[in-house]
């Protein structure tokens, strides 16, 4: 059997309504890559990039989940043992802000308690905004999660909302100990922990201190 080549996987998952930019946000992710004609995801499908923090790599399994409607039925079934959802809606539309409370609903209905939560605002570069920042951040803040606006066109806090996410899982596995393999355990859990990643073309960046 050859042998993982990661240490720890992060099974996440991305929702949303139907067009706020999912598929473009783990594209982007995944890819460094963007396009606007990207057709609307059937089902789900989903995507892998690595991060490495000090000597420990961490998969994150990314799944991308049908918008509509109908298909509500078969991405619910994907709440179910996922460590992280990213809920995503357009800043350019006012209805996908106010359906982020059903999503929130779906999540807390088949997801696994303490799964954790990140409120994303995609299609930030738009002039015509119309949820604010400031609206966006006291909705999150009451929920208590981190919140970032990203633009998945210009790359604007792709990365940092990914690696928002993942480091608060590491930061809860750290506390659980399931991160210390030894005595003492591999992860510091010091703020301003270096964390570079690793995609196909071996891209390497350091993560700052988010939310």
């Amino acid at each position: 059997m050859s042998k993982r080549d990661y240490d720890f996987l992060f099974k996440l998952v991305l929702i949303g309504d139907t067009g706020v930019g999912k598929s473009c946000l783990l594209l982007r992710f995944a890819d460094d890559a963007f396009t606007d004609s990207y057709i609307s995801t059937i089902g789900v499908d989903f995507r892998f990039r690595t991060v490495k923090i000090d000597k420990k790599t961490f998969k994150l399994q990314i799944w991308d989940t049908a918008g509509q409607e109908r298909f509500r039925t078969i991405t619910s079934a994907y709440y179910r043992g996922a460590d992280g959802i990213i809920m995503v809606y357009d800043v350019t539309n006012e209805e996908s802000f106010e359906h982020i409370q059903d999503w929130l609903n779906e999540v807390n209905r088949y997801a696994s308690e303490g799964t954790c939560k990140l409120l994303v605002g995609n299609k930030s570069d738009r002039p015509d905004k119309v949820v604010s920042t400031e609206r966006a951040k006291k909705f999150a803040d009451e929920l208590g999660i981190p919140f970032l606006e990203t633009s998945a066109k210009n790359a604007s806090n792709v990365e940092e909302a990914f690696l928002t996410m993942a480091q608060e899982l590491i930061r809860l596995r750290e506390a659980k100990g399931a991160a210390a393999p030894g005595p003492g355990g591999a992860a510091s859990g010091k703020s301003g922990d270096t964390v570079s990643l690793s995609s196909k073309n071996d891209k390497e960046g350091v993560m700052k201190n988010c939310c």
